[in-house]
């Protein structure tokens, strides 16, 4: 009575189910790894942003690569604001969405090394290739804490290094070209401020990452393995349809013909 699952279409269609569960199950395990990496992502942000914060020296140094467990750390720096050697980088974002520049501004340290500061976002100008408005940096020692960020890169940005910009003008905050600019050692990677307050509230400062959603990845994992489960149910709906209704075509074709009145 099953013998129609040996034909060309039923195999056919059985081997496309066979395909498809561990596909999907597989899409329903790249989804939940992604839910763990955004939980751990999550921890890893709240605990170093809400960490005491530490002298930027002790956790990075000239040449440095910040790897991923000192990422948004809590730092502090004490120097002097070098507004000569000030660069905005271009295409950034406000908190709410609006495109202008990112204003890094070298705090040289009491040792003469120095420290890039992500001072925040302003505005561009009526001249999209002008340096924009930007107001000062304070002037004599200051102590800022922050964020400490890794070195930008186009493989880790997705940003291309583009050549040619205006000058003092850059697509990227890196270390070692800001280096290479100043003739001055600069410790690796740079801090996002998060104080002192800028007067007048400009620059503004960048927001802290969100670390409280976890996005929908979990949904969607448990979604892949309801459709993995699925197929298996759905080739068997369609097998008992079929002979159903092969039983019923059979029944009409032994049928005997009324006879006539």
């Amino acid at each position: 009575m099953y013998r129609f699952v040996l034909t060309r279409q039923w195999v056919s269609l059985t081997l496309v189910a066979l395909v498809l569960i561990p596909v999907m199950i597989k899409l329903g395990f790249w989804q939940f790894h992604r839910h763990e990496h955004r939980v751990a992502q999550n921890e890893l942000i709240a605990k170093n942003l809400y960490g005491k914060p530490v002298p930027v020296t002790d956790v990075t140094s000239p040449g440095h690569t910040v790897p991923r467990a000192d990422y948004w750390r809590a730092v502090t720096a004490t120097g002097t604001y070098d507004p000569a050697h000030e660069v905005v980088v271009r295409m950034r974002t406000s908190n709410d969405d609006k495109v202008g520049f990112h204003v890094v501004t070298p705090l040289v340290l009491g040792d003469g090394r120095v420290v890039l500061v992500n001072r925040g976002w302003v505005p561009g100008g009526d001249d999209p290739r002008a340096y924009p408005p930007v107001p000062a940096a304070p002037s004599g020692e200051v102590t800022v804490t922050g964020r400490l960020k890794a070195d930008e890169t186009s493989g880790g940005s997705g940003i291309k290094d583009r050549k040619g910009l205006p000058d003092r003008q850059v697509m990227l905050i890196n270390s070692e070209q800001q280096a290479a600019a100043l003739g001055k050692p600069v410790l690796g990677g740079y801090l996002e401020l998060t104080g002192p307050e800028p007067a007048g509230g400009s620059p503004e400062m960048v927001a802290e990452p969100d670390h409280d959603s976890i996005g929908a990845h979990m949904a969607y994992a448990i979604q892949w393995w309801l459709f993995a489960s699925a197929v298996p149910v759905g080739w068997l709906v369609l097998v008992r349809r079929e002979k159903r209704d092969r039983e019923e075509a059979a029944a009409k074709a032994v049928s005997p013909e009324p006879a006539s009145a």
